[in-house]
């Protein structure tokens, strides 16, 4: 029996799909301009200008062009995820905008890319910004404008981001062996209940500015370093090593084992700051949240409770405010 009929529910396309042959790539060509010669690709090994551009730019290169032929998009430009440790901040941040960028660069803060949207108007901070990236070797990679915007998401960029590190925490017990190693009195600042990352950022440059050798921050209901935090800083954060603990109760009494003193700045304390009579010895220093300030436990667990004296008019004062005020006058004491 003759199967030229064959069967009429049978598949009748090509499984192999379409053939590849001079021509058959022509519609995924259209609109991408002419082809350039091979000596005037400034990747290509014959290229014969001056331009010549790195080996990574030409492997990007070749990327995007096998890309294009292959119909998908690349992973050019797209930082990996850093695999989270307990040490680590949960993910890599962006920090946003052609002043913060600048800043965060100038202070050195550590990052891993700078990214410039397409089309991005080059004045006198994205120049300075590009150059900054340049001398210490950070890939800038260029990507369209909505690509910021989504990698963003839909935050306000000015066209410019900076992907800085996941910040490196320190161990509390590092921490006490810094500070009793130093050579000066040790001084260490825990945050309980700083939730801020302006404030921490603002408690770390003072910390390192008036001779703290650590800064200790709980591992939930608090700030963590973050891209904020970094840019607060000053460049602080990059000199002053931070610790997360589990228990910051537990950690004060660790620090009495250790033989420090331990404060807690609080508004209805029963020692003022400028009296203090612990301000020479090994030193913890506590600073609370500016509306509810140090817990219960936390307070009860310190050695004493400080308060600094202000005008009745005024409730409290800023966490990082008061953490200034005590750390300097700590500093002033030790003199």
């Amino acid at each position: 029996m003759s199967t030229k009929g064959g069967n009429p529910n049978r598949r009748k396309t090509s499984k192999a799909g379409p053939k590849i042959g001079s021509g058959g790539g022509k519609k995924g060509l259209a609109g991408k301009g002419r082809t350039l010669k091979a000596t005037d690709r400034p990747w290509h090994k014959s290229y014969t200008g001056d331009d010549k551009p790195q080996k990574t730019q030409r492997k990007q290169a070749t990327e995007r062009a096998k890309a294009a032929s292959e119909g998908r998009t690349t992973n050019i430009g797209r930082v990996k995820p850093t695999r989270p440790t307990t040490r680590r901040s949960d993910e890599a941040e962006m920090i946003l905008g052609r002043n913060p960028v600048l800043e965060a660069l100038r202070a050195k803060v550590p990052a891993t890319a700078l990214y410039v949207a397409f089309g991005t108007e080059l004045d006198d901070r994205v120049a300075e910004s590009v150059r900054l990236a340049g001398n210490r070797d950070l890939p800038i990679k260029e990507l369209a404008r909505r690509d910021l915007d989504r990698r963003t998401n839909n935050a306000l960029h000015q066209g410019i981001g900076l992907q800085i590190e996941p910040y490196e925490y320190a161990e509390f017990e590092d921490l006490l062996e810094i500070s009793q190693t130093s050579g000066t009195a040790p001084l260490l600042v825990a945050l309980d209940g700083v939730t801020d990352p302006r404030n921490l950022g603002a408690i770390i440059r003072s910390a390192a500015a008036f001779g703290g050798h650590g800064l200790i921050i709980p591992s939930k209901r608090a700030a963590s370093v973050t891209a904020v935090a970094w840019r607060t800083s000053a460049g602080a954060a990059a000199r002053l090593p931070v610790a997360k603990v589990v228990n910051l109760t537990r950690t004060i009494q660790a620090c009495q084992q250790a033989g420090f003193m331990t404060v807690a700045l609080d508004g209805g304390g029963d020692v003022d700051v400028f009296d203090l009579p612990v301000a020479g010895d090994p030193l913890l220093i506590v600073v609370g949240d500016e509306g509810k300030g140090v817990s219960r436990l936390v307070a009860e667990t310190c050695d004493h409770r400080v308060g600094i004296p202000i005008a009745s008019a005024v409730e409290s004062l800023n966490a990082s405010v008061a953490a200034s005020i005590a750390l300097a006058e700590v500093q002033r004491q030790r003199r």
